[in-house]
């Protein structure tokens, strides 16, 4: 059996709950996020994109550092994610070392 890290596991919780938004055109469309969540080979312009909503609400951004976005949220293709419920947010974030950068 293959285990998962914290943070893997937090954003397994967020997606069952339904506090999880995919794709920036997603994210975008947001009043609110807690955390945003982007991949390490996400294009520029998407990773642009995510570091001006995560200012926009005033929230940390994660950056992979291995494995893609897409892996983690079982869903293909996903560059941007966005946590909109802050107490699943506060435990990616305080579980994310090992899989995730802190961007700007």
């Amino acid at each position: 059996m293959e285990t998962r890290s914290k943070a893997r596991t937090f954003i397994g919780f967020a997606i069952k709950a339904g506090r999880m938004r995919f794709g920036m055109n997603s994210v975008n469309s947001l009043k609110r996020a807690a955390l945003i969540l982007c991949c390490k080979s996400a294009a520029e312009n998407t990773a642009k994109e995510a570091v001006s909503a995560a200012k926009k609400f005033g929230c940390p951004l994660l950056i992979t550092k291995d494995a893609p976005l897409s892996e983690m949220v079982h869903r293909e293709n996903v560059k941007a994610a966005a946590i909109t419920d802050r107490r699943l947010a506060r435990a990616v974030l305080d579980n994310a070392e090992e899989e995730f950068t802190v961007g700007n």
